[in-house]
């Protein structure tokens, strides 16, 4: 969404809505917490910037620690956001295979430490064409499937011949694999800890075979923020891919370790009826996937009822707390499709405004 861009110092009840919110303080503890799980371990973090898009933010991460030095990002795209924001170590953890994007992942492997994700053999001699046509080197890792039934290998023996056909094509850096997983719901950490080692050992195992065959395995990046605490006990595992920790939201709120930084900040503008108020927040500016409604904070009672474009529509077991002109604040259900509808972030601190940052990243869909 295109925003006016508020001056530093703005007490948060004078900005203007809805607008989307970085409460700097629980920013930076969830930095920290990443900073001091990874401090002594050989596992480290690979952000996401697909739940961030701005490379600020990245770099933010990186300062703090824990961090590989670098990020994922989901497309070409949002990795040449990234470079021209001086991150110079990115893995694009999906295939690129059109020789557009294969020329401008190319021409990135010129700036920066550029690793891409394979799952076959075409894909990886076009990989190999383009970078040695252009005097490049682009690192590679096989993608293997655990679960999602996506991208990615679903044999160990298919992991070990793509392995030995990157490891024998010029231009090509064989780096090793990756995976990712899901879990739905609100698993508690028992479950947690059952199930991530469980879809991650396929990926080691990939490994394990591939390192048989006398193939150096470098990486093996596997993981997102249900498993930031699992994967530093697992052996073998070099990098976790977590991107929403950093603001979180509230299908994430089972990982209680974290805070919730990004909101959005509404306005209440007509109170039509008892127990029902209305917000100036509608789906423009917050995801709603699969109809998973926001959730009001901070004012106990109230919940979100439905979601128009330009409302929301709140509604309370009692009396209606809220006021027509009184601010609220919402967690989405879907973090990265949240940020995506932004062009800034506002980063606030004791109830003013201390940062806006350009979201350089929004709307990178190719």
């Amino acid at each position: 969404m295109e925003n006016y861009r508020p001056l530093t110092g703005t007490d948060i009840d004078d900005l203007d809505t809805p607008c989307l919110l970085i409460d700097m303080d629980l920013l930076e503890r969830n930095f920290g917490l990443i900073a001091d799980t990874y401090r002594d371990t050989e596992c480290k973090m690979r952000a996401h910037i697909k739940n961030l898009k701005t490379p600020i933010l990245a770099h933010m991460q990186i300062r703090a620690g824990g961090t590989v030095g670098g990020v994922c990002a989901a497309k070409v795209s949002e990795a040449e956001a990234m470079v021209e924001g001086g991150i110079d170590d990115i893995l694009i953890p999906n295939q690129v295979v059109t020789p557009e994007k294969i020329t401008r992942l190319c021409t990135l492997a010129k700036q920066a430490r550029m690793m891409v994700a394979a799952d076959n053999s075409e894909n990886l001699q076009a990989l190999s064409d383009t970078a040695s046509e252009m005097g490049v080197s682009v690192g590679v890792v096989i993608e293997v499937d655990t679960q999602m039934e996506r991208a990615g290998i679903r044999a160990t023996e298919q992991g070990v011949a793509l392995a030995k056909v990157a490891d024998s094509l010029p231009g090509i850096e064989f780096k090793g694999v990756m995976s990712h997983q899901t879990l739905p719901g609100q698993p508690d950490r028992e479950t947690r800890f059952i199930e991530g080692p469980r879809f991650i050992q396929k990926t080691l195992d990939v490994k394990d075979a591939i390192e048989a065959e006398g193939i150096s395995v470098e990486v093996v990046s596997a993981g997102e923020s249900w498993t930031y605490d699992i994967c530093p006990t697992i052996p073998g595992v070099t990098e976790v891919e977590g991107g929403t920790y950093a603001l979180m939201s509230h299908a994430y709120a089972y990982m209680e370790d974290f805070e919730f930084a990004g909101k959005i900040l509404g306005t209440v503008t007509s109170t039509p009826r008892p127990g029902v108020a209305i917000g100036d927040t509608g789906s423009r500016c917050l995801a709603s996937p699969s109809g998973v409604l926001p959730q009001l904070v901070g004012v106990d009672g109230v919940r979100v009822d439905s979601l128009g474009a330009n409302h929301a529509v709140l509604k309370s077991e009692g009396d209606m707390p809220l006021q027509i002109g009184d601010k609220f604040q919402l967690i989405s259900g879907q973090q990265d499709i949240m940020v995506n509808r932004w062009d800034q972030f506002i980063g606030v601190r004791n109830g003013r405004v201390e940062s806006v940052w350009d979201i350089t990243a929004r709307g990178c869909h190719n």
